[in-house]
């Protein structure tokens, strides 16, 4: 790892599987630190085996889950039994040398091994402990195991999402996990921030029902301050309008209307400029009215000659990609959001790369998501010269 990347110094040990933990350790990894995965030495970590796709490797070696190789670049891994004497004596030892422990055990599982967070601090008390739940470490449903798209629909999140409130419809990304780990992360850098005051580590705590419900955004305040409830809304805004997806000639374009001075270098290019609808809460309340307008006016354009036009106007918008048109756009690239990394057995492989850079410096060279077990003697050894 660069030793000029901004968390160069810091240890993480992930006793995590799936993804918000895993998702919340390649962050930290990204951000420069040296993470260390505990996979069970029978088959690691879930993901290992969720597919397809999987991808052929070397002669002679397991194929590899393409869901695995999405969560966990930039780190190493060791296999360990953490019901055998050997493996919790190696984890004791790691996390002596740990700066941060992630976990998403179910609530006890810790404790049964006996490596509850009483132990965890008895061993080092500058550890900062990341625990991932699904619904809350406590309260009447602590015990209910989280997976994203329960999160999803628990969390309210489905029932703002999709064409109506009759077909609740899930995010395309196990975005509960994903945004578990983001927060999560979040919450490491705060703690570790802190141990530079206080001298101590400490636990921090997030769910996979706290992140979903930490992004409804003014969905949230829509119920909690006016007292409605939010429905889907499809494909357009319905506090900003004319804000969505409409179809052309060939296609479909997005355009964000935001504000009133955009309408009004909108409306006169599209023959929509009419007094009732001078303002954007004048347009949301017609809202039916000015998208059937809009469609109209863009029904005879073809694509590029409409965002050619929304273009010279000023006018935000854009098209929907699907993955193959956004991997392969230049823009995509420039930002460095594809890596080359040397993977063990699958060789040279282009994963999705970090979505953050560094003026001050980052990571110049990213490792491949590791095999299970493949750094199990190295990091042995490691602990051997660190007693």
């Amino acid at each position: 790892m660069s030793s000029d990347a901004p968390l160069a110094d810091i240890t993480v040990l992930e006793l995590a599987r799936a993804l918000s933990g895993p998702h919340a350790a390649m962050i930290l990894a990204d951000l420069g630190a040296r993470v260390i995965k505990v996979e069970h030495p029978d088959g690691g970590d879930d993901t290992r085996g969720w597919g397809p796709p999987f991808v052929d490797g070397s002669a002679g070696s397991a194929a590899e889950s393409t869901y695995f190789l999405s969560c966990n670049r930039n780190k190493e891994s060791i296999a360990l039994d953490l019901k055998s004497p050997d493996g919790v004596a190696t984890i004791e030892q790691l996390v002596q040398h740990a700066d941060v422990l992630i976990e998403n055990f179910r609530s006890g599982v810790l404790e049964r091994l006996g490596l509850g967070i009483d132990r965890l601090q008895e061993l080092n008390p500058r550890l900062v402990i990341l625990s991932i739940t699904g619904f809350g470490h406590d309260g009447p449903e602590a015990a209910r195991t989280g997976y994203d798209q329960i999160a999803q629909g628990e969390g309210g999140l489905m029932s703002l999402t999709g064409p109506s409130a009759l077909e609740p419809t899930k995010v395309g990304v196990p975005i509960a996990d994903l945004l578990a780990g983001m927060y999560g992360a979040t919450g490491v850098l705060a703690a570790l921030h802190r141990r530079e005051r206080t001298g101590r580590g400490e636990v921090v705590r997030t769910s996979l029902l706290a992140a979903v419900v930490g992004v409804h955004s003014y969905q949230g305040t829509r119920y909690t301050v006016a007292g409605e409830v939010p429905v889907p809304t499809g494909r357009y805004h319905r506090s900003i309008c004319p804000y969505g997806l409409f179809d052309c000639a060939d296609g479909s374009v997005q355009i964000a209307v935001g504000s009133d001075n955009l309408w009004r270098s909108f409306a006169p290019a599209f023959d929509l400029d009419r007094p009732e609808w001078r303002t954007n809460s004048q347009r949301v309340r017609d809202g039916d009215a000015v998208v059937a307008a809009v469609t109209d006016a863009f029904a005879p354009l073809s694509k590029v000659e409409l965002l050619r036009r929304l273009a010279s106007l000023g006018i935000p918008a854009g098209s929907v990609r699907g993955l193959d048109e956004v991997y392969a756009w230049d823009q995509t690239r420039s930002q460095g959001l594809l890596i080359e990394v040397e993977h063990a057995t699958l060789g040279r492989i282009t994963l999705p790369g970090p979505p953050l850079r560094f003026d001050g410096g980052g990571l110049r060279e990213h490792r491949a998501p590791p095999l299970l077990g493949q750094h199990s003697a190295a990091i042995r050894s490691w602990l051997d010269d660190s007693r």
